[in-house]
């Protein structure tokens, strides 16, 4: 592997802080290079190069009055740079993870139906600012521009929903899901739509990993 192309995500299950002491159940992904990622996280959101990801699992009751700066502080307790990287907070049993590749294309899922809510639903009929409780960490093999790389957070979005509408569930999502769509450094690929190369093997990775998370065995408020 070219170690300035990591290949795949790396996932760690941890329940325990770096030192060894106990600590909240994390997942941790520590890139072997630096990735470009397109996030809707309370930590390391937005477009840029990040060098790893936690998924950290808090109280269904969570409170917190900067949800993003404890992400960076559960980070700091793995031994990561809270300054690079992307930070997810979930109520859903993040060890439960649910993975899925597909031609290259990979997601990891923490699904968790508290809550769902349509996404269209009326002002006051979704809840307020809470832990995500369907969170996607992606990843895509293939340098995307800035424009693919939105439109395969959109295609993201798009197979988890569908996944969801299969299953029955009666809305969109919940009113707190995050995702990142990870990949190399460099652009190149133009597309990411769900009929692209790269956006349909994403979809499909997405969309196995939210069903096989949405199943019985696995589902958790």
């Amino acid at each position: 592997m070219d170690a300035r192309r990591p290949d795949e995500l790396r996932l760690e299950r941890r329940a325990q802080r770096g030192d060894g002491r106990p600590g909240p159940p994390v997942l941790v992904w520590r890139f072997p290079a630096p990735v470009r990622a397109l996030a809707t996280t309370v930590l390391g959101g937005g477009l840029g190069e990040r060098c790893w990801a936690i998924n950290a699992e808090v109280p269904l009751e969570y409170h917190h009055d900067d949800p993003g700066a404890h992400a960076a502080a559960l980070a700091a307790e793995q031994g990561l740079d809270p300054g690079v990287g992307i930070g997810f907070l979930t109520a859903a049993r993040v060890l439960d993870v649910a993975s899925h590749v597909d031609g290259g294309a990979r997601c990891d899922a923490t699904v968790g139906m508290t809550m769902p809510t349509w996404a269209a639903a009326a002002d006051g009929a979704t809840s307020a600012w809470g832990p995500g409780t369907i969170n996607l960490v992606c990843w895509v093999p293939a340098p995307l521009g800035d424009a693919a790389l939105a439109n395969a957070l959109t295609t993201a979005t798009e197979a988890k929903v569908q996944a969801l509408v299969e299953a029955g569930v009666p809305g969109t999502g919940t009113a707190s899901d995050a995702v990142a769509v990870c990949c190399p450094i460099g652009g190149g690929e133009p597309y990411g739509g769900p009929r692209s190369r790269w956006g349909a093997r994403l979809a499909r990775a997405v969309h196995g990993a939210v069903a096989a998370g949405l199943a019985p065995a696995t589902v958790r408020p």
